[in-house]
């Protein structure tokens, strides 16, 4: 199984707290419960979600794993704990080797351990900060005989994470579970966002910024063919989101990306139509029912009778498709 794989399974777990007496450390403890990650929710300030930062996908699965075990509207102090174990990934992927499992989790968590983020504007009453560099995780404890790892967050992370009244993301993490390009993670949770919108407008010089790949892909081509385009694949494939996009230009430079985005499988909301309305839509000779059925593009405008209602129409093409079925089936 690859490591790809193990990250996946990770992003499984479920979570129950208690309090270790005598260590003074809260602990978030990953256990496999019933393999449904339906109720893990992640939830970040708007900051991090717009912040610089590049992750592995192994990282970032395992930084969301723990992310989503926090109750954002509660408190979160540096004492708290989340412990990942090697054996829960084990059993959940049927893997024998767990040497291998505790040696990815382990390199998983030490690259996170190093890694920074700079978020923008950090504290909006004191304009004078623009900028705030600070690491997600500010220490590991390592235990292999239980083939576990214990991360805590830093201190300068978590007023992002914890006690969130206000201007903050949130989404479900089976939604980008089955992700293979971190890029996609990052894209979707932009969207997700702006979710109440459905379309967001980012400039490319911001989102190379924010994404760490300026120096990677310095050409937009490249950035649609590395970044963008597979980012768009992943997320109409996987996600509970469709989305499409395409480019504004400056002259002959493109200087931005024009996202339009939504919820899948949304059940269409049924138009309501004022008598005013429907005597100023009306056809001459049309009836109501047919005015109705026009105007919410629906076959009963040819179907309804004379002064028959929307409902009358309905009802009565309903029971003349049943007595045709009826009459269709052979003895």
């Amino acid at each position: 199984m690859v490591n790809n794989d193990i990250d996946f399974y990770m992003s499984l777990f479920l979570s129950l707290t208690w309090r270790i007496v005598g260590h003074g450390f809260h602990y978030v403890v990953i256990l496999i419960m019933d393999n449904n990650p339906a109720y893990l929710t992640v939830v970040k300030s708007n900051k991090v979600v717009e912040a610089s930062y590049m992750l592995t996908l192994a990282e970032q699965r395992v930084l969301l794993a723990c992310i989503a075990q926090i109750d954002s509207t509660a408190v979160l102090t540096d004492e708290y704990c989340f412990e990942i174990t090697a054996t829960a990934v084990a059993e959940l992927a049927g893997l024998e080797n767990l040497a291998n499992t505790y040696r990815d989790l382990k390199k998983a968590s030490e690259k996170l351990y190093e890694r920074s983020v700079t978020v923008d504007d950090p504290e909006p009453d004191n304009p004078k900060i623009t900028q705030r560099k600070t690491r997600w995780i500010s220490s590991i404890d390592y235990v292999p005989g239980e083939g576990k790892v214990v991360l805590r967050f830093s201190i300068g992370m978590i007023p992002y994470l914890s006690q969130l009244s206000r201007e903050f993301t949130r989404y479900k993490l089976k939604h980008i579970a089955r992700f293979e390009s971190v890029y996609s993670i990052r894209l979707y949770e932009l969207l997700v966002q702006w979710s109440t919108v459905g379309e967001r407008e980012i400039e490319v010089e911001w989102f190379k910024r924010q994404f760490q790949v300026s120096d990677k892909y310095s050409r937009v081509v490249d950035l649609k063919k590395r970044v963008v385009d597979p980012a768009i694949l992943e997320i109409n494939e996987h996600s509970n989101f469709w989305v499409t996009y395409s480019q504004r230009k400056s002259g002959r430079v493109v200087t931005h990306f024009q996202f339009k985005f939504g919820l899948k499988n949304l059940p269409k909301e049924k138009k309501q139509f004022t008598d005013a309305e429907i005597n100023r839509q009306a056809r001459p000779g049309e009836t109501k029912a047919a005015v109705i059925a026009r105007l919410m593009e629906s076959s009963l405008a040819d179907f309804a009778k004379p002064g028959e209602t929307f409902e009358q129409a309905f009802e009565r093409k309903k029971s003349l498709a049943e007595v045709k079925k009826k009459l269709s089936v052979k003895p």
